[in-house]
């Protein structure tokens, strides 16, 4: 995608906004409010091109979005928008 397209459509729906225990206890609350505000303007964080294209397919026609990002001690975790776009869950890969 590029950068005039990303600036000139909307922000991510992400209706309510729940992050685990798991993240809750092991993510910064700083780190996680980062994530938050990328994932917001769709900025997937950490993921291959496939799934980058997938996440930009399902941001314009509707699905489920998924971004990995990694803490500034490499933990990764992430943020999901389900495809209704009523929820959005912060979680660690071992709660996947």
């Amino acid at each position: 995608m590029k950068n005039t397209e990303a600036k000139e459509r909307s922000q991510v729906e992400m209706g309510k906004v729940y992050a685990t225990r798991g993240v809750l206890l092991s993510i910064p609350p700083e780190q996680i409010a980062l994530a938050v505000a990328r994932h917001l303007v769709c900025d997937w964080g950490d993921l291959c091109e496939e799934d980058r294209e997938i996440n930009e397919h399902a941001f314009l026609h509707g699905g489920r979005l998924f971004s990995r990002y990694l803490t500034e001690d490499g933990e990764a975790f992430y943020v999901i928008t389900e495809a209704d776009r009523e929820m959005t869950t912060l979680l660690l890969p071992s709660e996947y």
